[in-house]
C-alpha cells in the first residue's frame, strides 16, 4: 500500500478563532456548583415543554423541512406572515444561512464584506470567515455600545451584510430604535442588516429597538431570533430568521434541510402556548439581573448597562485572575482573553455568591469602563 498522501483542510481553517462553548463549573467541597457561562435560562422550559417531550414517539420519521406547525404559530404571535419566517437550528444556524446565501468568495476571487461590532458574539467571524466573505469588525464604545457612526462609515461597495446584535453579547447594551432608524438611513437598500435578538425577551428598556417592527419598515432587514435562551430550549437548537420574501426565497434554498427537529418544533410550539409561564420565568431572571446591577454598583464596580440576561465585567489585564477566583468559589464564567468576564444571571444562591466573589476581589473598586 503506498504512503498515504496529506489531506489538507481549507487553508480558511487557520483563520477561525476557535469557539469556547461555556464550561461547566468544577466541583468545590462544600458548595454547590452553577454554570454561568453560557447564558442559558436557569429555570428551563414550561412543564408543557416536557409534557410534549415525553409523549413525543416519531424518533425514526424525518421532520418536517419547512417547520410549517412552528412558523404558522409564530405567525400568530409576531403578527407576520409565515411565509417570512425560516427556522434553523438556533439563532447561529438561521445567521449562517443567512451569510452562506449572501455572502462569500466572488467567481473573481474577490471577497465580500459583512460588518459587526466587536466585541459581540464570537460565532461571527467563524460564520463569516468559513463562508468565504471577509469580516470588519468595528469596536465597540467606551461604554461598551455599539458605534453606529464608524459602522456606518465602515460600509463599502463590498459590504453585503451588516449584523446588529441588541441587546450586544457579551456587553449587554441594547439599541434604541432611534439609533437603529438613523443607522438605517445611511445603509444602502441592497445590504442585508440583520438585527440578532437573541436576548430580545429580557429587554425592559422603553427606547430599545423592536426588530419585527424594523423589519416591516425596511425591505433589507433580517431579523433573529430563537428559543434557547428565555425559552430554555439550548439543547434542542431552535431558532428562525424573520425577513421579506424577496429574501426568504433565496435563504429556503441553502437552508440545511431538517435542521429543527419535530421534537424540537413541537417543543417550541407548546412553549408559545403556554407564553404566560415563559414570561413568568423571564421576570425572575430580569428581577435577578437588576439586583446584580445594583449589587455590583453598590460595591463600586462600574459596568455597562445590559438589557440581556448577562453583565460585563470590563476587568482586563485581571480577568484571568477573577476566572480563578470564581472557580474556587465553584462559579464557571465566561472569560474572553485579557477584555473581560461575562457573567450570566443565575439562581439566586449563584447571584449572591458571584456577589460575594466581586466584594472579595480586590480589583474590584477601581475597575472602570471608562
Amino acid at each position: 500500500m503506498n504512503e498515504p498522501q496529506p489531506i489538507h483542510p481549507r487553508p480558511v481553517l487557520d483563520q477561525l478563532p476557535a469557539y469556547a462553548a461555556g464550561k461547566p463549573a468544577a466541583r468545590v467541597e462544600g458548595l454547590v456548583s452553577y454554570k454561568l457561562s453560557s447564558n442559558e435560562n436557569p429555570y428551563g422550559p414550561v412543564p408543557a415543554v416536557r409534557e410534549a417531550m415525553k409523549a413525543f414517539a416519531d424518533v425514526a420519521r424525518y421532520p418536517d423541512p419547512l417547520s410549517t406547525a412552528l412558523r404558522e404559530r409564530l405567525s400568530e404571535h409576531l403578527g407576520v406572515p409565515a411565509q417570512d419566517i425560516v427556522t434553523g437550528a438556533g439563532s447561529l444556524g438561521a445567521l449562517t444561512q443567512i451569510i452562506t446565501t449572501f455572502a462569500g468568495t466572488n467567481p473573481d476571487g474577490t471577497q465580500d464584506e459583512v460588518v459587526y461590532a466587536w466585541r459581540s458574539f464570537e460565532a461571527y467571524p467563524i460564520v463569516v470567515r468559513s463562508g468565504g466573505a471577509k469580516d470588519v469588525q468595528v469596536p465597540l464604545t467606551a461604554d461598551f455600545r455599539h458605534d453606529l457612526t464608524a459602522m456606518a462609515a465602515a460600509i463599502t461597495e463590498r459590504t453585503r451584510v451588516v449584523i446588529l446584535c441588541t441587546p450586544n453579547n457579551p456587553t449587554g447594551p441594547a439599541l434604541t430604535t432611534e439609533e437603529v432608524e438613523e443607522f438605517l438611513t445611511q445603509v444602502p437598500p441592497h445590504v442585508l442588516v440583520v438585527i440578532d435578538e437573541a436576548y430580545t425577551e429580557f429587554v425592559r428598556q422603553p427606547d430599545a429597538v423592536n426588530g419585527i417592527d424594523v423589519y416591516r419598515r425596511h425591505d433589507n432587514v433580517v431579523v433573529l431570533r430563537t428559543f434557547s435562551k428565555a425559552h430554555g430550549l439550548a439543547n434542542l437548537r431552535v431558532g428562525y430568521s424573520v425577513s421579506h420574501p424577496h429574501i426568504t426565497q433565496y435563504l429556503r434554498v441553502l437552508a440545511v434541510p431538517f435542521a429543527v427537529s419535530s421534537l424540537a418544533e413541537q417543543a417550541a410550539v407548546a412553549s408559545l402556548d403556554h407564553l404566560d409561564e415563559v414570561e413568568e420565568r423571564v421576570a425572575r431572571v430580569v428581577a435577578e439581573r437588576e439586583r446584580v446591577l445594583t449589587g455590583l454598583k453598590e460595591l463600586g464596580w462600574d459596568v455597562p448597562d445590559t438589557q440581556a440576561n448577562l453583565v460585563w465585567l470590563p476587568l482586563g489585564e485581571r480577568t484571568p485572575e477573577f476566572l480563578e477566583a470564581a472557580a474556587r468559589q465553584a462559579l464557571a464564567v465566561r472569560g474572553f482573553g485579557t477584555e473581560g468576564v461575562r457573567v450570566s444571571v443565575g439562581e439566586e444562591e449563584a447571584n449572591t455568591r458571584f456577589l460575594q466573589l466581586c466584594a472579595d476581589f480586590p480589583a474590584s473598586p477601581t475597575q472602570s469602563i471608562t
